[in-house]
């Protein structure tokens, strides 16, 4: 029998931390089966769902409650961290060969290069530019790294700071090195969601001499709402070996590929 007196049931915090990964796992859930796995009542598992999709944690969506990005909606920031763990370190460890000590960098806020950012700690000296809140809170101690911050309104979705369409923010920067990764890509064009976040991100582009796209198989052969940049925008694209021989020829043609071994990969990366 379902109880949710205090004494009884799991905390809160942990209660969400399983609703999400479940739901992480599964892609979608119902408020039934949700209330069923944590034992708890279907008021309390609808305020759970209310907080975490207000942290744009969670999406709710007809029926439950859902983890999956569409062509419209980004999954947030902590549910990517949890998604690719394996190529993701892959990626940052074919784009770490891309910094020497003594550059200016720029990270974007997708936690595909944030996996790169914990890699830069080691580096140093670097100037790190970034709008990401993690990436900020990892660099912020460390007295080799000269961090700036940039961007704009939080977003809780993201994790970040994202600027207006028209933000000037990042005209007055030329750094060696721009790093970032994107929702989808084509062979010729590369998409995102989210119409805010693709402005933040061109802003950013502009600024770099080297402009590296981190991509892993999942994302590729694939569409978003938005256009973001031709894929000839980056001089550099870095994909996972699991994408097709096709798809490699064809990227190839638009910008210098670097490929990132999956199987080279020891430890997990969020």
């Amino acid at each position: 029998m379902m109880n949710d007196n205090p004494g009884l049931k799991k905390p809160r915090i942990t209660r969400q931390r399983r609703i999400i990964e479940h739901v992480v796992g599964a892609g979608f859930s119902s408020a039934a089966d949700l209330a069923t796995l944590t034992n708890v009542s279907l008021m309390t598992i609808h305020r759970d769902i209310d907080d975490l999709a207000t942290r744009g944690i969670l999406r709710k969506v007809h029926g439950g409650v859902s983890a999956l990005p569409s062509t419209v909606f980004e999954a947030s920031s902590e549910i990517r961290m949890q998604i690719q763990p394996q190529a993701k370190t892959a990626l940052a460890r074919k784009a770490l060969e891309m910094v020497e000590p003594g550059m200016s960098v720029m990270l974007d806020d997708s936690t595909t290069v944030f996996a790169l950012a914990r890699l830069l700690n080691d580096v140093g000296p670097l100037t790190v530019i970034t709008n990401y809140r993690q990436a900020i809170e990892l660099f912020r101690e460390n007295d080799d790294i000269r961090l700036i911050v940039t961007g704009g309104q939080y977003s809780r979705t993201h994790d970040s700071f994202i600027g207006l369409p028209n933000d000037g923010s990042f005209s007055s920067y030329a750094v060696d090195v721009v790093f970032q990764s994107t929702s989808t890509m084509g062979s010729e064009m590369t998409y995102h969601q989210e119409q805010d976040v693709v402005h933040m991100k061109r802003a950013m582009l502009k600024a770099g001499t080297r402009r590296v796209l981190m991509m892993d198989g999942s994302k590729a052969g694939r569409t978003s709402l938005h256009h973001y940049v031709p894929v000839s925008d980056f001089t550099d694209l870095i994909l996972t070996d699991d994408v097709s021989s096709e798809f490699r020829e064809a990227v190839s043609e638009h910008t210098t590929l670097h490929i990132a071994p999956l199987h080279s990969t020891h430890s997990q990366t969020g």
